[in-house]
This record gives structure tokens, sequence and C-alpha cells, in this order.
């Protein structure tokens, strides 16, 4: 049994984020990293090179990260004996589980971190339900 497997068969009420998944077209340029800070805190790293902070966008919508470089075309005419970093625009959309928020972005050095969090109401989260005893209910009575 493989991760995915076990995942699927513990997560109750993610088909929608599964099927997303499974017929998502993948997508590899630019690369990036998601990666569990801690149980509530994850970040998004991206690489991209050649990018200045003013070509890149961050967009938040209806649970959907979007992602968009606009390399500007600088006009210059280039010679290339080899070409590996890429320079392309590109457009990435992460769908964001219920309760994720973008907190934070930082570009340096090439690499792109996006800070984010889940923020669960708190109407939403667990409560601790006292059980009264019998005699409890009793005392109650009694002082009334």
């Amino acid at each position: 049994m493989n991760t995915l497997d076990a995942l699927v068969r513990n997560a109750i009420g993610f088909d929608r984020l599964f099927a997303l998944a499974e017929t998502g077209k993948p997508t590899s340029y630019p690369p990036y990293n998601i990666e569990v800070l801690s149980e509530h805190d994850y970040l998004i790293s991206m690489a991209i090179a050649g990018f200045k902070e003013s070509e890149i966008d961050i967009t938040v919508h209806q649970g959907k990260l979007t992602v968009t470089g606009n390399k500007a075309d600088d006009n210059k005419e280039r010679k290339f004996i080899h070409r590996g970093i890429a320079e392309r625009s590109f457009t990435h959309t992460f769908e964001l589980a219920d309760h994720i928020e973008v907190k934070s972005a930082h570009f340096e050095n090439g690499i792109l971190n996006i800070g984010l969090v889940k923020e669960i109401p708190e109407a939403m989260q667990p409560k601790k339900i006292k059980i009264n005893t019998m005699t409890s209910s009793k005392t109650i009575e009694q002082a009334e």
C-alpha cells in the first residue's frame, strides 16, 4: 500500500481534492516544494531564477492560490551556447483546503517562499463537554 492509498482511506470529505489530483495536469515549471513546518504551518517554495520581484504576482481567490510570473521582454539579442534557465512566463495554481490562509510571501535568491497557516475558527474548534452527575444536578436544584 502506498502513501496516497493510505491518505485516501483516512481522509473523509476530501473527494474533490483527490479527484483534482488525479485529473489535474501535472506542471513541472517552475519547480516547487510543499513543506509541512508544524501541525498548522506550511511552506511553498518555488524556484524562479531569473525573475525580478516586480515580475511576480500572487493572488488568493475562492480557495485558490495563484502565482504568476510575467517575464519582461528585455529586447536584447542574446546568443546562448547552452540555455538551462527557462525564464519563461508561468501561472501555477494551488487548491487550498478549507481554513488555509496565506500569511506571508518572501522572495530571495531566486526562491519564492509562501507561508500558509491553517486557522480554524473558534466556533469550529473542538469543545470539551463536562459530564454532570446526578448528585450535581440535585445540588443545583437544592441551591435554587
